[in-house]
């Protein structure tokens, strides 16, 4: 099915709409429930001010991402890795911090250092 050049508003339940391509189209506002977008690729894709809750990333790749002013909230970030990215401003609390490392120093042996020296 081709939608080209439309204004309409889709109600897709129970579907299979695998292989689909959108170009230059406008999502915003628009619901999903219950939706696989495994193996998905994104580019030039703008979801400021969009919410996600009980959603698994898991394998994901981000570059050239812009993730300023994010919150994060009950997330598993195990194994994870972040590399030449801007942290500035990040805060970080109530956090297990166990393997953890920064240019390949121990956070939680860092942080029992500091707070024994803090004492």
């Amino acid at each position: 099915m081709d939608i080209h050049g439309q204004a309409s508003r889709i109600d897709a339940r129970k579907s299979d709409l695998s292989g689909s391509a959108f170009d230059d189209v406008n999502l915003s506002g628009v619901s999903y429930e219950n939706v696989n977008f495994s193996g998905g690729g994104y580019h030039r894709v703008t979801l400021s001010g969009s919410k996600f809750d009980d959603v698994n990333m898991s394998g994901c790749g981000f570059e050239n991402v812009n993730m300023s002013g994010w919150s994060v909230n009950n997330a598993n970030l195990s194994g994870t890795v972040v590399t030449d990215a801007n942290l500035s401003g990040v805060s970080i609390s109530d956090c297990r911090f166990d393997g953890m490392t920064i240019e390949g120093v121990d956070v939680g042996a860092l942080l029992a250092l500091w707070k024994e020296h803090k004492a």
